[in-house]
């Protein structure tokens, strides 16, 4: 889960406001002062366009609340579809 955190960290190293929403949508999934679908919510707009980050976060997830993140995306970093 560190090497996750150290993931977004790089990915928004430009953008730190949105690493530091990450942080708090996280320690409010923690203090269950949000509940999963808010979370899963809430990160899924924060990291839209970041197919790689979105995947990732299924690490913190159940089986049930996977989210779902179509293949050619799971490499998309920055927006951007890789082409094959």
């Amino acid at each position: 889960s560190l090497s996750y955190l150290d993931q977004v960290k790089a990915e928004f190293g430009d953008k730190p406001e949105i690493y530091n929403e990450f942080l708090e949508i996280m320690k409010s999934c923690t203090s269950q002062q949000t509940d999963m679908p808010g979370v899963i919510r809430r990160v899924s707009t924060l990291f839209q366009g970041y197919g790689e980050l979105l995947h990732g976060f299924n690490t913190f997830l159940s089986e049930e609340d996977k989210i779902e993140v179509p293949d050619h995306l799971r490499e998309q970093v920055r927006g951007q579809v890789n082409a094959d």
